[in-house]
């Protein structure tokens, strides 16, 4: 598939048939689709931690689960995803990197990174995996755990406390299309999101204080 063509139909599908598995080669294509990603220092400081099959993904749902509240359609919707995949970044890596000679940073001070890298890095190697779930013929979503409960989360999967869960990708085939009321807000226009030679100024139109 053209890649303008994979950008164009990729979505969040939040409704997954739970009779379709992935295949193991979607599957493998689709984590070396990651592992591609750009990091800064080449620091590769992600892992992905994959979770296959009702035993796995239930225990996952478990730990993220509201015990005093049913399961909502959304739930019940990405809950049927045969595969989870955490998106799990690693500081260190980026501050060890960073310490080498090449670098200079002797200090791994993580103040110098006003931006967390670590992070930013592994986000976009979750982009390529959902891309890549496209060319696939898959359906996938990103989506976060909720802060009050990345520590079960940690303690079911046995995730290290040095790693920090940047976000999951729920990858299946899609049961049922449907649209995220969110989406009525609209797509901000090119006009009003790319900015030329200084902030709110478009193409063509002279910079506030160019000489």
């Amino acid at each position: 598939m053209e890649l303008a063509e994979v950008v164009r139909r990729r979505r969040m599908v939040r409704r997954f048939d739970p009779d379709r598995p992935v295949s193991p080669q979607s599957l493998d294509r689709v984590l070396h689709a990651a592992q591609r990603a750009p990091s800064a220092g080449f620091s590769q400081g992600w892992d992905f931690l994959v979770l296959r099959g009702p035993a796995q993904t239930g225990a996952f749902w478990a730990a993220t689960a509201d015990g005093e509240r049913e399961p909502d359609a959304w739930l019940r919707g990405v809950g049927a995803a045969p595969v989870l995949v955490l998106c799990l970044s690693h500081p260190d890596a980026y501050l060890d990197r960073y310490a080498e000679p090449d670098k200079g940073w002797t200090d791994r001070d993580p103040a110098r990174w006003p931006v967390p890298y670590w992070d930013v890095d592994t986000g976009m190697a979750a982009m390529l995996m959902l891309l890549t779930a496209v060319d696939e013929g898959l359906g996938a979503l990103f989506f976060g755990v909720p802060p009050q409960r990345h520590d079960q989360v940690r303690e079911a999967h046995a995730i290290p406390p040095d790693r920090r869960l940047v976000g999951v990708v729920a990858l299946g085939h899609e049961l049922t299309r449907t649209t995220s009321p969110s989406l009525r807000r609209g797509r901000r226009p090119a006009a009003e999101v790319v900015h030329w030679g200084a902030f709110g100024t478009g193409p063509g139109e002279s910079v506030p204080g160019a000489v």
